[in-house]
């Protein structure tokens, strides 16, 4: 866990081998960007773990009101609608029922697993940061053993 450029919270899952090795690589590409790696539990506060299901509509073969309802009855606990993507949230112990479920329905999803949703989002101005920002996620997606990359940076 630590801060990006700007003060954005970035939380970093990793599976590793060697823990020296991982923690020197994080705290290396958070310094050369800007950030700087963090305690355990510095930034974990401000994001909820979620199960998040994206379902592309750029074709628009579903309705808005009919995915809702649908999801809902499946059990999810929050749906957004963002213009043709529909995002829907679950708990993260009703997940597989939940898109088990909707995949019973004829749905497909784009995406589908658990994440840490963040409870606010930071917006960058300077364009030096949002360079920053983007190289620093860049280059811990590369990173072998980093497996997710999770932060409440208001990207639009």
């Amino acid at each position: 866990e630590g801060y990006g450029p700007g003060g954005v919270a970035v939380i970093v899952e990793t599976m590793t081998d060697n823990r020296n090795r991982t923690a020197g690589n994080m705290r290396h590409h958070f310094d050369k960007f800007g950030g700087n790696l963090g305690a355990s539990g510095c930034v974990a506060w401000s994001f909820d773990k979620k199960g998040v299901l994206v379902i592309d509509n750029e074709d628009g073969d579903y309705e808005e009101d009919d995915v809702m309802m649908d999801a809902m009855d499946c059990g999810a606990d929050d749906f957004e609608a963002d213009g043709d993507v529909f995002t829907i949230y679950t708990q993260p112990d009703d997940f597989n029922a939940v898109a088990e479920a909707m995949g019973k329905k004829g749905y497909t999803f784009v995406s589908a697993q658990i994440e840490m949703v963040p409870q606010n989002y930071q917006k960058l101005d300077s364009e030096e940061q949002i360079r920053l920002m983007e190289k620093l996620i860049d280059i811990m997606e590369d990173d072998d053993d980093v497996q997710n990359v999770w932060h409440n940076w208001d990207q639009d």
